[in-house]
């Protein structure tokens, strides 16, 4: 029994470190490369704003979903991104993030021809590479709430892009909390597949952002 308990302890000692190593590589890379304000983030041809569901399970809007059409519009009516590259899941006919994103851009004003869309924005290392891979962006502005920008970034530099993160408003909350724990796990899991050189799900012909 003694054994077994050991062995249970070691085996927690090591997803702690592990956990502890994944974060700090992420703050590492992300260091000085997201902005809360539109004066101090650089300019770059096309902001990456990463997908999440409208909607909770309980009806309301996903306030994660709300903040983050908020930042890329402030974005590009402050004129620091000319294009917006949404990329989220579109698993299924009754699911599709980008769509709902883009209806909702057009509504906060921006041009439709100022919005392309990623259907295969499964995860976040999804959307990352594919923008480089199909979209052949090599600088890029990322959207999203700052842990998720941070992790974005890791990713971006493994991948040899140059990225920056505007910060969408955070949520508090339960609902905050349950999400800053999934990141924790999210950042382990980025790690891994960085190692291991996970590829997204779909890549595909290029396409260009002229």
């Amino acid at each position: 029994m003694k054994k077994w308990l050991k062995r249970i302890g070691w085996i927690f000692v090591i997803i702690i470190l592990g956990i502890i190593a994944c974060n700090g590589y992420v703050e590492l890379n992300a260091k000085g490369k997201t902005f809360n304000k539109t004066a101090e983030i650089p300019s770059n041809k096309v902001g990456l704003l990463l997908g999440t569901g409208k909607y909770l399970q309980n009806g309301r809007v996903n306030l994660f979903y709300r903040y983050r059409i908020n930042a890329a519009v402030q974005l590009y009516k402050a004129g620091k991104i000319q294009y917006i590259l949404v990329s989220g899941d579109n698993g299924s006919k009754s699911y599709d993030e980008p769509t709902t994103f883009k209806e909702d851009l057009m509504a906060a004003g921006i041009p439709e021809n100022k919005i392309i869309l990623d259907y295969a924005g499964f995860r976040t290392l999804d959307s990352v590479v594919r923008s480089k891979e199909i979209f052949q962006q090599e600088n890029i502005t990322i959207i999203s709430q700052q842990f998720h920008n941070e992790r974005a970034i890791a990713i971006a530099n493994a991948k040899g892009m140059n990225a920056v993160g505007f910060n969408a408003k955070n949520v508090g909350g339960r609902n905050g909390f349950k999400v800053k724990v999934r990141e924790m796990l999210a950042r382990v899991a980025m790690c891994i597949d960085l190692v291991v050189g996970k590829q997204p799900k779909f890549l595909g012909e290029k396409i260009a952002i002229k």
